[in-house]
C-alpha cells in the first residue's frame, strides 16, 4: 500500500471484529512511527497499548461508570473552544448530522445520541487500544508533535491492513484509564485510539472535506 492509498483509506472506523492484533505488529508500527517529526526531537508522546484482560477490565469499568450515570472526570484540557467561529462551527454541525444521520438518529433525540456515543468506551469492539499521554508542562508545539505522531501511527496501521479511530472521549474518563495504565502524575491523557480489523457488516457514511481553495492559498506569482 503506497502512502496516498494509506491516506485515502484512513478513516475513523467505529466497528471492529474481535480478531486479535499480534504484538509484533504493534512493535513494528510503533518503532517506525517514532520517526515522526518533533521540534528539537523532544518526542513528547508517551504511549500505552492495552489488549486482552487489561483492556477488557478498562471497558468493564468504563461501562459501569456509564451505567451508574457517573459524571465525567474534570477536564485537564479544553477539547473545543466554547464558541466556534465560522467555518468550524458549520463543519462540526455537518459532521454531527452525517454521523448520527447515518445511524438514523434525529438531531433532537439526545438519548439515542448518548447511546451511540457510549460505544466509544467499548472501543467500538476493538481488541486493542492505544492511549497517548503528554507531559502537562509542555506547550502547543509539542501537542502538535503528538498529533503528527498519531497520524503516522494510523497510516502505518493501514499499511498493516488495520483500521483505527482516535478518541478524545477517553480523556473524559482519564481517571479510569489511569487505574489501568498507572501513568506518572506529570502526564495528561490526550486521547485514546481503538485499533483492530474492520467489521465489514457495520455501515458508515464517510465525512467529506472542505474544497482545497477553502483551506489552501497558493502564492506563486502567476
Amino acid at each position: 500500500m503506497d502512502v496516498y492509498e494509506a491516506v485515502a483509506s484512513r478513516r475513523a472506523v467505529r466497528g471492529f471484529t474481535d480478531r486479535p492484533v499480534p504484538k509484533e505488529v504493534f512493535q513494528r508500527v510503533l518503532s517506525a512511527a517514532a520517526r515522526a517529526p518533533s521540534g528539537s526531537n523532544l518526542q513528547p508522546w508517551n504511549i500505552y497499548v492495552l489488549t486482552g484482560n487489561p483492556l477488557a477490565e478498562l471497558k468493564k469499568r468504563a461501562g459501569e461508570r456509564l451505567t451508574s450515570g457517573d459524571p465525567w472526570d474534570e477536564a485537564e484540557y479544553t477539547q473545543y473552544p466554547l464558541t466556534l467561529r465560522t467555518p468550524y462551527r458549520e463543519r462540526r454541525a455537518a459532521f454531527g448530522e452525517q454521523r448520527y444521520g447515518a445511524l438514523g438518529i434525529a438531531r433532537e433525540d439526545i438519548e439515542a445520541r448518548q447511546r451511540a456515543a457510549s460505544a466509544n468506551w467499548d472501543c467500538f469492539g476493538a481488541p486493542a487500544a492505544l492511549f497517548c499521554y503528554i507531559d502537562r508542562d509542555l506547550g502547543r508545539p509539542q501537542w502538535s508533535d503528538a498529533g503528527m505522531y498519531l497520524q503516522t501511527v494510523m497510516l502505518l496501521l493501514r499499511a498493516e491492513g488495520l483500521h483505527s479511530c482516535t478518541q478524545m472521549a477517553w480523556a473524559k474518563f482519564h481517571k479510569t484509564v489511569a487505574e489501568i495504565t498507572c501513568p506518572p502524575d506529570d502526564l495528561i491523557l490526550f486521547c485514546g485510539m481503538s485499533i483492530g480489523y474492520e467489521d465489514p457488516t457495520v455501515t458508515y457514511t464517510r465525512t467529506g472535506r472542505a474544497p482545497l481553495d477553502e483551506t489552501v492559498t497558493f502564492i506563486d506569482g502567476s
